[in-house]
């Protein structure tokens, strides 16, 4: 409060806002450390039992390896390595996760740049339209797709998974990046039209580099879905060529005792998404925070 000599009296702050005040910095990097290395525990377990022999996998769990590091082998990766139905799925998994990746920012990107900033007939309905169907779940399309990619030659194929997870992921990416984009000053895109600009030159040249920490965050999101699916996968993809996540549970059906190539092929899985999460990890940040402050 304000005194009458024009003197600012801060008032007392509460028991809770002066623990939180001494304890806030130390004591919440700690909690978050710790609360990290509770999340990496089990990718952790993960990399140590595929480095373990299967024998000593049945036998005991994988923190006995910290005591016996003498138990860490590189057999089971080349078992994996040498198990052509596992290898080649890792292939198919990169055929379909980088293409329904990269149609997923194109045409998000194309559309989020028209509901943002083109004037069209019903452009406000159709946009309601799309966050509508962000509540559609996957499930109970999955059937009438079906019978959809049956009739036009393409159900059990790399191209209908591809065309799946490209139009499940097309709404969140067009209201993610129609967003984004409405953020950028107006008077930018004015300057760029009198100098001459066309809408196509001014969509590359303009809204795609000041858009590149969403359409990152996009394209983190996407690629871990598609990565991580199985859902999709079990349903539309070839039996016979699967992706990773199919081609694992195959092998638990198939080698009940095979956990030495499931241990390292689940990793193996793993590491490539977190790869591709730490690798882009600053422009996510970006992308997720954009907006939050002016």
């Amino acid at each position: 409060m304000t005194t009458t000599a024009g003197t600012v009296v801060r008032g007392r702050r509460s028991l809770a806002a002066r623990i939180t005040a001494r304890l806030g910095g130390g004591a919440v990097r700690v909690f978050l450390v710790v609360v990290g290395l509770v999340w990496l525990t089990p990718a952790v377990g993960l990399l140590l039992s595929s480095l373990r022999d299967k024998s000593d996998i049945a036998a005991s769990g994988w923190w006995q390896v910290l005591a016996h590091p003498g138990q860490l082998t590189t057999a089971s990766y080349r078992s994996l390595f040498g198990n052509e139905h596992v290898m080649h799925s890792l292939l198919t998994t990169a055929l379909i996760t980088v293409p329904a990746t990269v149609l997923v920012i194109v045409i998000g990107a194309l559309a989020g740049y028209a509901f943002a900033w083109l004037d069209f007939p019903g452009r406000d309905w159709w946009f309601l339209l799309v966050v509508g169907l962000l509540v559609v779940p996957v499930q109970i399309a999955l059937i009438p797709v079906a019978k959809l990619f049956n009739t036009l030659g393409i159900f059990e194929t790399t191209v209908g998974v591809v065309l799946f997870h490209t139009a499940f992921g097309l709404p969140f990416a067009v209201f993610l990046l129609r967003n984004f984009f409405a953020e950028i000053p107006r008077e930018l895109l004015e300057a760029a039209r009198l100098d001459g600009a066309g809408e196509l030159r001014l969509f590359t040249r303009v809204v795609l580099p000041l858009g590149g920490p969403a359409i990152a965050s996009l394209g983190i999101f996407q690629f871990l879905w598609v990565w991580n699916d199985m859902l999709v996968a079990l349903i539309f993809a070839d039996s016979g060529n699967p992706p990773i996540t199919v081609a694992l549970q195959q092998q638990v059906r198939q080698f009940g005792d095979n956990v030495d190539v499931l241990a390292s092929g689940a990793f193996l899985s793993m590491v490539v998404p977190l790869a591709v999460f730490f690798a882009f990890q600053r422009q996510f940040v970006s992308g997720v925070m954009a907006g939050a402050v002016k």
